[in-house]
């Protein structure tokens, strides 16, 4: 079957077209026949080395991509699911998984024509959706679910979303004001319309000064703040006494940082693979998507061959939905 990936580490022009095994579905598993695959931060990490030291010894050739979406074509003996041939699905993955002791499997990624995936990762895409759209749900979806879901804030909590043009920040947004938050959210002028359509009751400039713009509107400083511009430690200025900072990039990570608790202000760190296989989980970003609450956000479907190019002008920034690349 066709895939992307690499063999070395580096820039765009390490992504190339190759050839791997047809993988089958064995019992409780399915097997997606990929359409989509969305392009996302993280695929761009590992091409780039940032766990290169972890997988030393590994050997290649490494597929990245997180967010998949297809049609069901097998379904492995005696696998219980509620998922049929023809199904059109999306599922997350985990390229790279953590071993026991400290170092990484290379498990392969979206990247690809077939993924033979447990089924609980699995869930039918939301109905009417393309292919391209639901490949942007998982991972994000999953990565805003899980962050919301541990930040437990009650109806008229304030939620600062930093970002909240991006698709991540989007999707915060969009399913913490249907939660019943109060989100303050950060636009460029060109985005505001956008981010106040996701959801947001305040916006405010994006920019260096975000924390004193967003505590010139709420003086006693808002429940939370989700970095996912990864704009650091200074937005705890924000935060009231007791309320929480959300990071989304380990401090190794590019972009990354530390940042210790002050005020009594928690830190969390939503780690998306906690949600790896649970189907209940993605099937609440199935649903989400279905009622309306989540929209989906393509920038552009490229064939899977224009990787690399996806690749440059996704680091170039300024990138508005997901590009996603089409199997």
């Amino acid at each position: 079957m066709r895939a992307v990936g690499l063999y070395e580490f580096g820039g765009p022009e390490v992504l190339r077209v190759i050839e791997l095994p047809e993988p089958h579905a064995g019992p409780g598993e399915v097997r997606m026949r990929v359409r989509a695959a969305a392009v996302n931060p993280s695929d761009t990490l590992l091409r780039s080395g940032t766990h290169a030291e972890a997988l030393s010894g590994v050997p290649g050739p490494y597929v990245p991509g997180m967010d998949a979406a297809g049609v069901i074509d097998e379904i492995g003996p005696g696998t219980q699911t509620e998922l049929s041939i023809g199904d059109s699905a999306m599922a997350m993955l985990l390229p790279v998984t953590p071993k026991p002791d400290g170092t990484l499997e290379n498990s392969g990624g979206g990247y690809v024509e077939y993924v033979v995936l447990p089924a609980n990762w699995v869930v039918r895409a939301p109905a009417g959706a393309s292919h391209e759209a639901a490949a942007t749900l998982p991972m994000n979806g999953l990565t805003a679910l899980l962050a919301l879901d541990q930040l437990a804030l009650t109806p008229g909590s304030t939620l600062a979303v930093v970002g909240a043009a991006g698709t991540l920040g989007s999707y915060l947004v969009q399913m913490a004001s249907h939660a019943g938050l109060t989100v303050v959210a950060d636009a460029a002028p060109a985005d505001e319309t956008l981010v106040r359509e996701s959801g947001a009751a305040h916006v405010v400039t994006r920019g260096p000064d975000i924390a004193e713009r967003i505590k010139a509107r709420f003086p006693g400083g808002v429940d939370a703040v989700a970095d996912v511009a990864l704009a650091g430690p200074q937005l705890m200025d924000a935060i009231r006494d007791g309320g929480t900072l959300v990071r989304f990039r380990h401090p190794d990570e590019p972009g990354g940082y530390q940042a210790t608790s002050i005020r009594e202000i928690a830190v969390q760190a939503p780690f998306v693979p906690d949600y790896a296989g649970r189907a209940d989980k993605l099937d609440e970003i199935r649903r989400l998507a279905e009622s309306g609450v989540l929209i989906p956000r393509v920038a552009e479907a490229l064939p899977a061959a224009e990787a690399p190019d996806a690749h440059r002008r996704f680091a170039a920034g300024g990138v508005r939905g997901r590009l996603v690349l089409t199997f």
